[in-house]
């Protein structure tokens, strides 16, 4: 283990484990689960081998037993696991007894929430800053505070980086490949969804490619909240059989199940004036390299200007593709938007979109804090950001007042600057938790 890459959740584990008796780490497959959890346990239980799981199976709390902290990996093959850790806390609740690790939510979930008991913990590809891009000079937690945190530094990373990273993946053991290996794996990671992992959540895969048709027509929609129905539509151009509404709801189901999809909600704020909000979500997957592999993009086809939802279907105009206008432009935010999370969850915070019934304002992600501060980004791939790219965030500041603490536009530029109008001005590489 001498490899591992640390994570930002790292230090939110480290801070939760000593006070908490039983964590469930949840996220897709190869996000790098049991290596972190690995690094806290003293017994490791791979509930995946078959041996394993016929113990579990015929008795969970066998596995229980062993010296704490244990670590149940893939615990969600045997759901009745999650019920023995609850009933395990309740008679005895002292700090870092479990770690519960799994790639999907049980097709079958267990009797109990685990609410009061487990606490939950997300874990997400590898954001920017944990990529090794360079140090980050400008914090989320910082702007959440307020009071026009210092916008400084210096980053030689543009935009074919940026291009790059976007299809070299944040799986930690996929993004080491390159070329023809790194292309294989993240075929094989999207081959094994449709042929296993969905059969392992209990649901029959019966034509294979209208799966992958729809997953495109997914991809092609990224950070836009184009409706479910017209990407159903976009799925089916040139096939012979359009999938059933049923069936399409069933592979959203799934995927959400998996952690494959992340969608970002849109935002409806409680204290202030504003109406009219969408709270249709926009659509991501959770890693934005499937997205370009499922689009069979590269970095080159990225950096040619392919123009927005033109790859295998088109997606109408009407659905508010990010104002970039290009396949690139909503990558780039697919992109910014995975790290964001990742940052806005090491502050407690999490990460909506904000965009009004007729579109005519539109910001692209809005951090939000338990007590209702905000934090309001936009994302341009640009390096040159100009009065019409804040027009919305100065929007949104006359709306909210005090309670948006900062705005700041995220781009591909190697400078971080504050305008004379008061927004941050960040190369997405600089950005951190």
């Amino acid at each position: 283990m001498t490899d591992y890459t640390w994570r930002i959740v790292d230090s939110e584990l480290d801070e939760l484990l000593p006070q908490l008796a039983a964590i469930a780490i949840e996220g897709p497959k190869a996000v790098g689960k049991t290596a972190t959890a690995e690094r806290r346990a003293t017994t490791v239980h791979r509930v995946d081998v078959p041996e394993m799981r016929s113990i579990a199976a015929a008795d969970p709390t066998v596995l229980l037993r062993d010296p704490p902290p244990v670590l149940l990996d893939e615990w969600q093959h045997v759901p009745a696991i999650w019920d023995a850790v609850r009933a395990a806390v309740d008679r005895d609740p002292t700090p870092g007894r479990f770690l519960l690790a799994g790639s999907a939510t049980p097709a079958r979930p267990p009797s109990h929430s685990g609410a009061g008991r487990i606490v939950r913990v997300r874990m997400r590809p590898l954001s920017l800053a944990e990529r090794g891009l360079g140090k980050p000079t400008v914090s989320v937690a910082t702007l959440l505070r307020g009071a026009q945190a210092k916008a400084e530094g210096h980053t030689n990373i543009g935009l074919a980086d940026y291009a790059h990273e976007i299809v070299a993946s944040g799986f930690p053991g996929i993004r080491k490949l390159s070329g023809r290996a790194l292309r294989a794996q993240l075929d094989g990671y999207l081959d094994r969804l449709v042929g296993r992992d969905f059969e392992e959540q209990g649901y029959s895969v019966r034509r294979p490619q209208t799966l992958r048709r729809w997953m495109a027509a997914f991809a092609a929609a990224t950070a836009t909240t184009t409706s479910l129905e017209k990407i159903r539509n976009a799925a089916s151009a040139g096939a012979e059989e359009i999938p059933a509404k049923t069936t399409v709801i069933a592979y959203r189901n799934v995927l959400e199940q998996l952690w494959i999809l992340d969608q970002v909600p849109g935002w409806v704020p409680t204290k202030n004036h504003l109406r009219r909000l969408t709270q249709a979500p926009k659509h991501h997957l959770v890693d934005p390299a499937l997205a370009a592999r499922l689009l069979g993009v590269d970095t080159g086809a990225l950096l040619g200007g392919i123009p927005a939802g033109a790859r295998l279907m088109t997606i109408p105009p009407t659905d508010a593709p990010p104002r970039d206008g290009t396949l690139l432009g909503q990558m780039f935010e697919a992109l910014v938007t995975q790290s964001v999370r990742v940052y806005a969850q090491a502050s407690e915070a999490r990460v909506y979109h904000c965009r009004t019934y007729d579109g005519r304002r539109e910001i692209d992600l809005i951090v939000e804090t338990g007590d209702q501060r905000v934090l309001a980004l936009e994302v341009k791939t640009s390096a040159e950001v100009t009065d019409a790219d804040v027009s919305h965030l100065l929007w949104l500041r006359e709306q909210l007042g005090a309670i948006l603490t900062d705005m700041a536009v995220i781009t591909t530029g190697r400078h971080a600057y504050r305008r004379q109008d008061g927004v941050a001005v960040v190369p997405a590489a600089l950005l951190g938790p």
